[in-house]
């Protein structure tokens, strides 16, 4: 099926609105690119910090632990 033109409608036209359009379409995927790859880097920004936080609270777990009695006999006053 070919593209029928009118009369004011040159082959010149239709190439121009054809690279007009193409133009127009690269310059939202830029955009949308551009957007996307924000988002990643503020998505790789939050996941740093909650891994930063994840070892800070095991830090803080481990430490805890170490200051515990591992056995309920240790836990016993002297007098007993």
């Amino acid at each position: 099926m070919t593209a029928q033109t009118t009369p004011t409608e040159t082959p010149e036209s239709l190439s121009d609105a054809r690279l007009t359009a193409l133009e127009i379409k690269a310059s939202f995927a830029e955009d949308l690119l551009d957007k996307l790859d924000q988002t990643v880097i503020r998505q790789q920004t939050q996941i740093d910090a909650l891994i930063s936080e994840v070892l800070h609270l095991r830090q803080q777990i481990g430490s805890a632990q170490g200051n515990t009695p591992g056995n309920l006999r240790d836990e016993l006053p002297p007098h007993y």
